[in-house]
């Protein structure tokens, strides 16, 4: 479970950056193009994935169901935190050096509690 983030949003350059990582995933989920799904994810995440499948990601990673969440309508930037809004669902990401990686996908906001997500790192 992910908490909620509070803090100050982010349009301009980090947003940007965060807006293209979750449109470049689901444009991955969208084509099937499993090598890039596991490229998107962060390193804990990925072996989250691969652990509870007990498979490389490439075969993991087809097996999470997760929804195509659509275009993102919103992103909020927190230092090296970010939170993607789709029209169907969340994405939270971290910042690593090569970019801005998924830590969870597939994530349902909850009444007063952290969001449930299908993938996420342990």
């Amino acid at each position: 479970m992910l908490p909620v983030l509070a803090g100050c949003g982010g349009p301009g350059e980090r947003g940007d950056q965060v807006t293209a990582a979750a449109t470049a995933f689901e444009r991955a989920l969208d084509g099937d193009d499993r090598a890039a799904l596991c490229a998107a994810l962060a390193p804990e995440t990925r072996s989250e994935v691969e652990e509870s499948e007990k498979k490389p990601c490439l075969d993991a990673v087809g097996a999470q169901d997760l929804p195509a969440g659509g275009p993102v309508r919103s992103v909020d930037v927190y230092g090296r935190q970010a939170r993607a809004v789709l029209r169907s669902d969340t994405l939270f990401l971290s910042r690593f050096p090569d970019g801005w990686k998924i830590v969870a996908a597939g994530c349902v906001p909850r009444s007063g509690r952290p969001y449930r997500c299908s993938v996420q790192g342990g």
